[in-house]
């Protein structure tokens, strides 16, 4: 990865970013796709920081122009991998001559993320492992890219995001970025997390093999699933079940564990043959202590009440709001649109008319958002439980929120 190209490669990607941007705004006719796909090419080229953003913003994909959503969607599933040149260069340098410990080791991955990439190997055995390997060099150019993805950033500024909520993002990106160079912290959370659900007979997670992973290449026991996006032909009751299986961890994560998976892109997650959840990719475990939890919960209370005084009070108590707040017509819509969620008995996720008011309500939101801002504390919490929404939507899950949160909500006023 040489820095000075992948400089200008970033730079050049955020002026096209920005010049799309700045037409779509000011009322000129904006080539969503032709952004779409130079984003792609350049961003799987690249990998690193960018790529990662990219696929942040992709989580929320009924939210943005349904060209650039299809783009970036890709880049969860489809990114061009590196050359395995250098990928067996690392390899060489973890476990020295490669034929000692595997019969084979399959030179095109499997899957492509914005850190690593994953390739199936063969033990001497006849074991199926799966390796993943950090991109070489990552490490040498990650702090030389958080610098460029700062000044790409401030793009939002024409979207009238506050520069607190650009920053906080940043710092909360950057510190996810760090965390995931470090494998071993990685093979820990896999170990922690598969001792922790073995009671769950619906879901898996990989076991990680210490004795061949170290700081660039982390092993573990290959575990075949069909992603999620891949189900959306699949038997209801597969889904249903999946959905069911995938709200149930997440609440025990949070709420008995104080933890939370927090990279919910749609490739982390899997089903495999026996119909169980396969959770893959623990690079990003965050700690969620019971203040943010319960600060979370209460501004929800107060929006199912339809109260936007109190949804107002929730904000600036969390620290969310500056100045005057949002309009409280905005709470009221905002309210409208997430109450039917939330109603009694099973509501639909991929109900339309759900996204369609979300979708309304953007405009409003962008235009508040001199008013508005981050709390910086529970900002990946939000992002994290916003990702795991839209994988709720992508299952067409139908769950009783009403009957869910109430105990929590209960909770959350002790």
């Amino acid at each position: 990865m040489r820095e000075r190209g992948r400089t200008r490669r970033l730079l050049g990607l955020g002026a096209r970013t920005g010049g799309t941007l700045l037409r779509s705004r000011f009322g000129g006719e904006a080539d969503w796709r032709a952004l779409g796909e130079a984003l792609f090419a350049g961003l799987s080229e690249l990998k690193g920081p960018a790529m990662k953003l990219a696929q942040i913003v992709a989580q929320w994909d009924d939210l943005l122009p349904p060209d650039l959503a299809a783009e970036l969607a890709r880049l969860q599933r489809q990114a061009e991998p590196m050359p395995w040149e250098g990928i067996r260069r690392t390899l060489v340098e973890q476990y020295g001559e490669l034929d000692t410990h595997f019969r084979e080791i399959e030179s095109r991955p499997f899957a492509s993320a914005s850190m690593g990439q994953v390739h199936r190997a063969t033990t001497h055995d006849g074991e199926t492992l799966v390796l993943k390997v950090q991109y070489p060099g990552l490490a040498e150019v990650l702090e030389s890219d958080l610098a460029q993805l700062r000044r790409l950033m401030r793009l939002g500024r024409w979207l009238q995001v506050p520069q607190a909520r650009l920053d906080t993002l940043f710092e909360e990106l950057a510190a996810s970025l760090r965390s995931e160079l470090d494998y071993h912290a990685e093979a820990c959370a896999l170990q922690r997390y598969r001792l922790r659900y073995a009671h769950h007979a619906s879901l898996v997670i990989p076991e990680p093999l210490p004795t061949l992973s170290g700081p660039r290449v982390l092993a573990m026991r290959y575990l075949a699933g069909t992603p999620l996006r891949g189900l959306e032909e699949a038997d209801d009751a597969l889904r249903q079940r999946i959905a069911t299986t995938l709200a149930d961890w997440l609440t025990e994560e949070l709420f008995t564990y104080g933890e939370l998976h927090a990279d919910p892109h749609a490739g982390n997650f899997a089903v495999d043959a026996e119909g169980r959840l396969v959770i893959y990719d623990l690079g990003a475990v965050i700690p969620v202590p019971a203040a943010h939890l319960k600060a979370t919960l209460q501004l929800l209370d107060a929006t199912l009440a339809a109260d936007p005084m109190g949804m107002d009070d929730a904000l600036r108590r969390l620290g969310g709001r500056q100045g005057q707040g949002a309009p409280l017509a905005l709470y009221r819509e905002s309210a409208e649109a997430v109450a039917p969620l939330f109603e009694p008995g099973p509501q639909d996720f991929s109900d339309v008319r759900v996204h369609r008011r979300l979708r309304e309500l953007s405009p409003k939101v962008w235009a508040a958002m001199d008013r508005l801002q981050p709390p910086a504390d529970i900002l990946l919490l939000s992002r994290t439980l916003n990702g795991h929404y839209w994988n709720l939507v992508r299952l067409g899950a139908r769950l009783d929120m009403h009957a869910r949160i109430r105990p929590l909500l209960a909770w959350a006023q002790r």
